[in-house]
């Protein structure tokens, strides 16, 4: 069975480890009543998307998280 000769150092763990940061979900305004939404989601607070009601106000986005 193979075994490592030499201890690994922290410099080359931090390198091996450093694509497994965690990124800040991306937020973008709507474009028609200024909530934060995903990009490229329909807005859950008006259901505009791409500068259309394509959800109807009255009714919430199935599946949607509020921000």
């Amino acid at each position: 069975m193979a075994v490592p000769k030499r201890k690994t150092s922290p410099s080359r763990a931090g390198m091996r480890r450093s694509h497994l940061a965690l990124r800040a979900e991306a937020h973008a305004e709507c474009g028609n009543c200024g909530e934060l939404k995903r990009p490229h989601h329909v807005c859950a607070h008006c259901g505009h998307y791409d500068n259309r009601e394509v959800v109807a106000s009255g009714k919430t986005a199935k599946g949607v998280v509020r921000v």
